[in-house]
């Protein structure tokens, strides 16, 4: 992992070295009281908080999934989940888009037409097909805090491949922790060029980003993360003319967390850190 802070407008805080028991923020260490939740299991990559005083940083802790908001941006800075065969099912997807009424009082909700005619998807960080055990849990996946602007090629076929691709694991005795996010500003989608939605409500980032780390299936999961786990990296531009291939874009952890200034597995030893986050996954793609 980087051996400097960088500077992180993204989340407006500055990268700091996490371990395991101690978490940080941009207001300290923060002491959990007990285990990580499910879905940040592998570390809180910005040490986020559900603290309202934290607007460009806050944690939205559902039962499906984890994620960092950014209130100026109306995106999310990362999200985090994790992908077992418990979280599938026959659930059909429910295409119910709609704002997130657990944003704190006063906050802009972006709307579920917030997007429309822009030239760019209602992006799913955390897709919904890694949420079909139950209608609810599918429908949690289509809140507005868990949507970016994607240009529709890179969304409906490049990420869409590599998201069927983790899928697969599942069947073979795998689990899978997942974080992705994006940064920058500006993207290309159907319509052109464009920095934001929503009369400025909503920014369109320039990259996207995933981390996807597989293994067998087990328990204490942080610990089990070893120098041979595969852990793939992509960084691709949110641009309507990228390859479909997502293989492409493959790159490392560390380079992710250069371009972004968070603290990606965190919670992982950090000799194992140093050793899957500096390498570029050359595996299968299919």
């Amino acid at each position: 992992m980087p051996a400097l802070a960088v500077c992180l407008m993204l989340v407006g805080c500055q990268k700091e070295a996490m371990s395991p028991s101690a978490p940080t923020s941009p207001m300290g260490p923060v002491t959990p009281a007990q285990p990580l939740p499910e879905h940040l299991t592998l570390g809180n990559p910005s040490g986020a908080t559900a603290d309202a005083t934290q607007p460009t940083n806050y944690l939205l802790s559902k039962s499906q999934y984890a994620l960092s908001y950014h209130r100026d941006r109306g995106i999310p800075n990362w999200v985090s989940w994790h992908l077992s065969t418990d979280w599938r099912g026959s659930a059909a997807r429910q295409d119910d888009f709609r704002p997130d009424n657990a944003l704190p009082t006063g906050w802009y909700q972006v709307l579920a037409t917030s997007y429309t005619g822009s030239g760019f998807d209602r992006g799913h960080n955390c897709p919904s097909a890694d949420r079909t055990s139950t209608v609810a849990d599918n429908s949690a996946t289509f809140l507005t805090t868990n949507m970016m602007p994607q240009a529709p090629r890179n969304n409906q076929q490049t990420w869409a491949n590599l998201e069927d691709y983790c899928r697969t694991f599942l069947s073979t005795g795998n689990e899978v922790y997942i974080i992705c996010g994006s940064y920058g500003r500006g993207g290309t989608g159907t319509n052109g060029y464009a920095t934001t939605l929503d009369q400025g409500r909503v920014t369109v980032p320039a990259r996207c980003w995933k981390v996807v780390v597989i293994l067998p299936v087990g328990t204490d999961d942080a610990t089990r993360v070893t120098a041979a786990t595969r852990v793939i990296a992509i960084d691709t531009p949110n641009d309507n003319s990228i390859s479909t291939t997502w293989g492409t874009y493959r790159t490392s952890v560390d380079a992710i967390e250069t371009a972004t200034g968070l603290d990606i597995l965190s919670a992982v030893p950090s000799a194992v850190q140093q050793v899957v986050e500096a390498r570029v996954d050359n595996g299968p793609t299919s």
